[in-house]
């Protein structure tokens, strides 16, 4: 890590501590997201027979038409950005060639931007950012965690970003929990991470920052980073909150399934709410709306 990194890691402080400034917009190419004093809700459609919370849901029987009813559905229940993804990213997924997930994406993404809809497009593959972006998709959300092929079509594309981090790929990434410290491990990775987006010709403003809440986290380090938002919005960008239905809750909930998991999943986000995050995605987007509604407001004083 730079010396510049280590600064800006060790300038967040006390993982514990809220940051002071205003949790800032993200700068889209057609206008912005806001993302206070209320999180902007990212609606979750994923076109996966194989996702964790609901994989074979809407893909592959109806393509593209039981997306696009998803995501429409979210939209009318407050969400204000939907993240389309055409490959799960759950521990253990199979790979999916990139003109498949491109066929799977596509489509969808076309038509929802059409529509006037914000839509974000969940891939590490340059190829599948660039046919989304070139169909309307404004957001790249990158669990790869920035490589430089995947920098370089957002900044010649001037689309805004999803800087995340994980280790290894879904295969492996459940044997790479080891860390001396992973709140600190992970802001490091952030603020390095944000160095090198501005090296490669990316504005910051279009960038926002996600711990990765389950990748390659266990279920204790995910709560670590959970209560780490505060310290995480130091780093100046909107901090993404992406905890739904995922399987840390189960460790909190009696080992509770994936369906029983909604308690949780609206804890997390009243929580993250309170503490500045500045965008929660989420499958259940009625609920999480008015859960960080009421969370925000409960932290407007801290």
């Amino acid at each position: 890590m730079s010396d510049e990194a280590t600064r800006a890691a060790a300038a967040v402080g006390d993982a514990g501590a809220p940051a002071s400034a205003p949790t800032p917009p993200l700068r889209l190419p057609r206008g912005e997201l806001a993302c206070a004093p209320t999180p902007a809700v990212m609606g979750i459609a994923n076109l996966t027979p194989d996702s964790f919370a609901d994989g074979g849901a809407v893909y592959p029987d109806g393509h593209p038409e039981a997306g696009l009813a998803l995501a429409r559905g979210l939209l009318a229940e407050g969400a204000a950005v939907i993240d389309v993804g055409g490959e799960s990213t759950r521990p253990g997924a199979t790979p999916v060639p990139t003109e498949e997930e491109i066929w799977r994406v596509v489509p969808v993404v076309e038509r929802l931007a059409a529509d006037g809809a914000v839509v974000s497009v969940d891939t590490t593959k340059p190829e599948v950012a660039r046919a989304a972006i070139a169909v309307g998709a404004q957001i790249v959300n990158d669990i790869g965690g920035g490589e430089p092929d995947l920098l370089e079509v957002v900044a010649e594309t001037g689309c805004a970003y999803v800087l995340m981090h994980s280790r290894g790929t879904p295969a492996t990434m459940r044997d790479l929990t080891d860390y001396d410290d992973v709140v600190a491990e992970v802001t490091a990775f952030l603020a390095e991470g944000l160095e090198r987006c501005a090296a490669a010709g990316i504005d910051l403003e279009r960038v926002a920052v996600d711990p990765g809440i389950g990748f390659a986290k266990t279920a204790g380090q995910s709560v670590a980073l959970l209560r780490a938002v505060p310290g995480l919005r130091g780093l100046g960008r909107p901090v993404l909150v992406g905890a739904s239905r995922k399987s840390f809750l189960a460790a909190l909930l009696d080992g509770a399934p994936v369906g029983e998991r909604l308690e949780g999943s609206l804890a997390v986000a009243a929580v993250a709410a309170a503490d500045g995050a500045g965008i929660l995605r989420v499958h259940d987007v009625a609920a999480t709306v008015r859960a960080a509604r009421v969370g925000a407001a409960l932290g407007s004083g801290r």
